[in-house]
């Protein structure tokens, strides 16, 4: 099955966007620059998957994304996680009052 002139484009903008996002994975200043990059390309993939679903007309690959998409929810909140302590020192002061 070919897919339409949609599809298509939206798969020639997620390349396109995939590319840049992997440009700031790589390149990126500083750690928290290639998470944000790194969670964008996960997004990217879902959007990816989603494409192909429906391009297929096959509604069980969205099982997939919604399997990654929690995956990488998680796996952000673990990068967060990991950045704040690497932060602050084990026991130092919060600057926020609590």
């Amino acid at each position: 099955m070919t897919p339409s002139p949609v599809e298509t484009a939206a798969l020639t903008l997620l390349a396109l966007s995939g590319t840049l996002a992997l440009w700031r994975l790589l390149r990126g200043p500083s750690v928290p620059d290639r998470i944000l990059a790194l969670d964008t390309l996960a997004t990217i993939g879902l959007a990816f998957i989603a494409v192909q679903a429906m391009a297929v007309g096959r509604a069980e690959i969205l099982d997939v994304g919604i399997a990654m998409a929690l995956i990488v929810a998680l796996a952000t909140i673990a990068f967060a996680h990991f950045l704040e302590r690497s932060i602050r020192p084990e026991g130092g002061e919060r600057d926020d009052g609590r």
